[in-house]
């Protein structure tokens, strides 16, 4: 006897979706204009609000995702999402003379790579103190 593969709905386009829009988080090139120092400082240093989790007192600035409390903050800054995250932002975002240049108006340069470290809130602060 063979087995029939039933297919008896149709499909899960309206699904897909809102998967796709369910979990959005910020662009590499939106997180580029907040790895900025004065950016930064007020993405680690924020009021609390009590509708964030953690009271938004446990941000990290990379991936853009609040944490309830530091040891979670802590041990996701060893996962790989976080360490993915930090190779993906070490290419400088495109900018539109690197776009004009892609089209033809200009010669071409090869992408620069920068250094990026991972922002501990607690390190900031221990910066502040000290300045």
């Amino acid at each position: 006897m063979v087995y029939k593969r039933k297919k008896y709905h149709y499909g899960d386009t309206h699904l897909k979706k809102k998967w796709r829009t369910k979990r959005r988080t910020k662009d590499l090139d939106q997180i580029d204009e907040d790895l900025k120092p004065e950016n930064a400082e007020q993405l680690v240093n924020q009021v609390t609000d009590h509708d964030k989790p953690g009271a938004a007192q446990f941000y990290c600035v990379h991936c853009a995702r609040y944490f309830i409390d530091n040891q979670a903050l802590h041990e996701h800054f060893r996962t790989k999402v976080h360490k993915r995250r930090l190779k993906a932002l070490e290419a400088e975002p495109y900018s539109i003379e690197e776009s004009e240049r892609a089209a033809g108006f200009g010669s071409w340069k090869a992408p620069q790579k920068r250094k990026i470290e991972t922002i501990d809130p607690d390190e900031s602060n221990k910066r502040i103190k000290t300045e």
